[in-house]
């Protein structure tokens, strides 16, 4: 993890931005307290399809039907 003062931001910020875009955390502090972090937006993790779980899930027939359990409740 990289720690940068905030006064130092404006003439690192291109390697900063690097750094984090490869996934390394970088902490941008103020009076040596914890400021931001810079994090990269991930864009290229896809999203699930609709259906993609097809055939997964199985239900038994009897899905519905009372528990033996329970029987005398009803």
């Amino acid at each position: 993890m990289q720690q940068i003062d905030v006064a130092q931001v404006q003439t690192h910020l291109f390697g900063l931005l690097e750094q984090a875009a490869r996934g390394e955390e970088v902490v941008i502090t103020k009076d040596n307290q914890p400021f931001v972090k810079l994090v990269p937006i991930n864009q290229n993790q896809p999203r699930p399809k609709f259906g993609s779980a097809k055939g997964l899930i199985e239900i038994a027939d009897d899905f519905d039907e009372p528990l033996e359990e329970f029987r005398r409740y009803l």
